[in-house]
């Protein structure tokens, strides 16, 4: 148990994380109702009753060159959250992702001896492998909900637990199809397409115009229907916008993503913690990816993976189409839409194919054993 007057401080960069990080809030609230959890908060941590520290949606970005333009708003947070490790003085740092930012705020809080624990490990396996050397010298523990990442990790000293991945815990869907039909207006008759663009500004920005210049073709050709799922970091505004300028009927659900993708005939998802929910769900799914170009071009030198969507490097294998950078055009989607959508055989293979890649996930109870690991190491 954590004890009378024990503090956690919590990191999180993005959606996915402010999730996960809400999950094991709530778990570690069940152990021991007497903490006091201090948060870089979304919506979901917020809920949890966190002291919010920092607006995650403040935060989002993509890569170098749209980090650039953020630069301002990070160092802020940094000095924030680097002055309340001082000031608070935590009994434990969790970090969820969000490396470049967590590994320099990691270190500060090891000059000040406190106990480190990470949360869903950066992408070593991917590139910049060196910086397993670096999580050793500032990271106690690492969590990680991918098994082939436990290697990583011992070959190099760190202690690592494979804890499964928290998803496994979440996609399901929790209401009748019917109810959610009737909630946003859909045609049960009718082949439905969830459109998942991105939980940071700059990503609906790349991706969803060319989703809805494909869904306003593929509407002429067949009897399709579109529904958009909106991240909770990108304001709403942002995306009536962009439909404001497309002539396609689109309706658009605040989260619930699990209920809305059990519609789905097929899946339009931007890579990244999307990818994984859809295939949790065993829904067909293309998979796009857009950067700006200098990002781009930093990144093809840098990463070491022939796959960009989990669900492709999981199986070891192009399960599901990817577009990157130019392939992301309302022609490619298309095209690659027809393929899947009229291809009943092939529909099922991807689906076959998903069901291996969820077996591949572990356990489900992955919050509930990083609580267990994170009070373990504030009773030392």
């Amino acid at each position: 148990m954590g004890g009378p007057g024990k503090k956690i401080m919590l990191v999180v960069g993005e959606a996915s994380g402010d999730l996960h990080g809400s999950y094991l809030v709530e778990a570690l609230y069940r152990r021991d109702p007497s903490l006091e959890i201090l948060a870089v908060a979304g919506e979901g941590l917020k809920r949890q009753g966190v002291k919010v520290l920092f607006d995650v949606g403040e935060l989002t970005g993509m890569g170098f060159a749209e980090l650039a333009g953020n630069l301002g708003t990070l160092w802020r947070a940094y000095r924030r959250l680097r002055g309340a490790l001082r000031e608070q003085r935590p009994s434990l740092l969790v970090l969820i992702d969000f490396p470049e930012f967590n590994l320099r705020l990691a270190r500060a809080a090891k000059k000040l001896r406190i106990p480190v624990l990470y949360y869903v490990s950066p992408q070593v396996w991917a590139w910049r492998r060196r910086r397993i050397r670096k999580i050793a010298q500032c990271v106690d523990r690492m969590a990680v909900v991918f098994p082939f990442e436990v290697a990583l990790y011992e070959e190099q000293g760190v202690p690592v637990t494979f804890v499964g991945h928290p998803l496994l815990d979440l996609a399901r869907a929790t209401e009748p199809r019917e109810r959610i039909v009737r909630q946003y207006g859909l045609d049960p008759s009718r082949k439905t397409i969830a459109l998942l663009p991105g939980s940071r500004r700059r990503e609906v920005a790349y991706h969803l115009p060319p989703m809805l210049e494909a869904a306003r073709r593929l509407n002429e050709e067949m009897e399709v229907q579109f529904i958009l799922v909106r991240a909770s970091t990108v304001d709403r505004r942002i995306f009536d916008g962009i439909l404001a300028r497309q002539p396609v009927r689109v309706s658009i659900a605040d989260g619930n993503t699990y209920n809305i993708l059990q519609l789905c005939d097929l899946v339009w998802t931007a890579s990244g913690t999307a990818t994984l929910e859809t295939a949790l769900m065993l829904r067909p799914m293309i998979i796009v990816y857009r950067l700006a170009w200098l990002t781009y071009g930093l990144a093809r030198l840098l990463v070491s993976v022939r796959h960009i969507g989990m669900v492709n490097i999981l199986a070891g294998e192009a399960v599901v189409p990817e577009l990157i950078q130019g392939e992301v055009t309302a022609e490619r989607i298309l095209d690659a839409s027809r393929h899947i959508l009229g291809d009943p055989a092939l529909q099922e293979r991807i689906v076959g194919k998903l069901a291996q890649v969820r077996e591949k996930l572990g356990a489900p109870g992955a919050s509930g054993r990083v609580a267990d690991i994170a009070l373990s190491m504030m009773a030392k």
